[in-house]
């Protein structure tokens, strides 16, 4: 296994990095392949990732793979994204137990195909108990679907008389995500050249930095994590206060 960048040994590595991993139909396209092979190639970046955030030592790592939008694509390629996923959730659920890794699926589970559910469900049983990197993949993922629900869910508690509405405050809201326990992003990465969150992990990202990649997604490397985390580094999080 190539070694991590060794830049990376001397920096602290961001407690949660998330990724937009964007450019696999373009990755394909400038090879005059058929998107689903650029879709492919992007699993193998999938897993240099996952590899190279557990070495270093990165605690939360959260993939967008499948937005609530991506059912707008052309219905061969959305089954292609969708076999894709149940190739992983059965392939590499045994390597990433065996590395201690936790999984979480977080998105609207409803939209999926039942088989989907079974294999998301057994591998979250099955690596439940890990207690390394958590890897998160959002699938039929939307961030504003994201926000409206956490509201219902409070709106819900308020009418049974379980909250007083004056009592509702970011926690609040925080612990109603699907993301509820899991700390927000340090850095959110986007590779392909594109500036734009895409209605991804929306509150979550209000202080997070912001890495945008012209690299496309099948490309991302072990240096490529390398030069985020000293980018990363380089940056100043004042949280809104001023220092010096």
């Amino acid at each position: 296994m190539e070694a991590v960048a060794s830049t990376n040994q001397t920096l602290r590595p961001p407690a949660h990095i998330a990724i937009i991993m964007d450019g696999n139909g373009r990755w394909a396209k400038a090879r005059g392949l058929p998107r689903v092979a650029g879709h492919r190639r992007g699993a193998e970046a999938v897993r240099v990732a996952v590899e190279s955030c557990r070495e270093i030592g990165v605690k939360y790592l959260t993939l967008y793979a499948f937005s609530s939008e991506n059912w707008k694509r052309p219905a061969n390629e959305v089954d292609d994204l969708m076999g894709l996923l149940r190739l992983y959730l059965k392939r590499e659920i045994k390597e990433l137990d065996k590395h201690n890794v936790r999984l979480r699926c977080i998105g609207d589970r409803a939209g999926l195909a039942e088989d989907i559910i079974r294999l998301i469900e057994d591998a979250e049983t099955r690596t439940g108990g890990n207690t390394g990197l958590t890897l998160q993949i959002a699938v039929n993922y939307g961030g504003h679907r994201e926000i409206v629900v956490a509201c219902r869910s409070i709106a819900g508690k308020v009418a049974a008389g379980e909250l007083n509405p004056v009592d509702i405050d970011e926690d609040t809201i925080s612990a109603n995500l699907h993301t509820a326990g899991v700390p927000d992003p340090d850095v959110m990465i986007r590779t392909s050249g594109e500036k734009r969150l895409s209605n991804f992990l929306l509150w979550q990202t209000a202080y997070t930095e912001l890495i945008f990649l012209d690299t496309l997604w099948p490309d991302f490397t072990r240096q490529s994590l390398s030069d985020v985390i000293e980018e990363y580094h380089r940056r100043d999080r004042r949280y809104g206060e001023t220092r010096g």
